[in-house]
């Protein structure tokens, strides 16, 4: 389960990785949030808050659109209607209702931390790369009155990451222009491409992660020691 992502929308890593995946087009976006916020905090729409969105989500190779953080959403007017189905992460990639999305639409969110929960400690992560940034798989809808839902993809969790979270993990992507290109290309035929199919059969952690238990993810108020998950390149 992914269920809090933060954005350091100052961070001088954002816009290296930007330029690094070769995103750079739209880095204006995201220098642009800087001048309200110097920090987001995106959580799911839980509540059935249409409002609760992960913002400049990355849907092409220059444009962003902001979302709704809960896949199961109808139009009303000139908002959405959260529905009750719990989907602000996309898992099962194999079933009819996120098949076409993950062929269709997928996305990027580029973050600075995520927080995953074990509900068997009731315990709160917080993890932090070492060095650099995030980019977060995602898949999106557009509905008819223009605004657009999405969800997190995750995928089974990799060895060391189950202790925080022992159901799945963020589909972190590769930190590499040419990955992130097909990732964000849209699949006409009924199948994959090879990059896309072989990142989410193969989930990789690409840069050390510091883990700490946290109060609350918003706080970041330890209250544990922080732990290195290592990333591993043959993963």
């Amino acid at each position: 389960m992914c269920g809090f992502i933060q954005r350091i929308t100052d961070s001088p890593d954002v816009i290296a990785l930007l330029e690094e995946v070769g995103l750079t087009q739209t880095i204006p976006l995201f220098v642009n949030e800087s001048s309200t916020s110097n920090v987001i905090n995106f959580y799911p729409a839980f509540g059935h808050v249409p409002e609760r969105q992960i913002t400049n989500l990355i849907v092409s190779g220059d444009s962003t659109i902001d979302a709704t953080w809960w896949f199961d959403a109808k139009p009303v007017g000139d908002t959405l209607e959260v529905g009750n189905r719990t989907t602000f992460n996309a898992r099962n990639l194999e079933s009819p209702y996120w098949s076409k999305f993950i062929r269709e639409r997928r996305a990027v969110v580029v973050a600075t931390a995520v927080g995953e929960s074990n509900p068997l400690g009731k315990a709160h992560y917080l993890m932090k790369p070492a060095t650099g940034a995030l980019l977060i798989g995602a898949v999106y809808r557009r509905f008819s009155n223009g605004l657009f839902s999405c969800a997190v993809v995750t995928r089974p969790p990799v060895e060391g990451f189950s202790q925080y979270h022992e159901k799945s993990i963020p589909c972190f992507l590769p930190h590499n222009a040419h990955a992130i290109n097909a990732w964000l290309a849209t699949d006409t035929q009924s199948s994959l491409n090879n990059e896309v199919e072989y990142i989410l059969n193969n989930p990789r952690i690409y840069t050390d992660l510091e883990v700490t238990r946290v109060k609350t993810f918003k706080s970041a108020e330890a209250i544990g020691e922080v732990n290195v998950l290592k990333a591993d390149e043959n993963r």
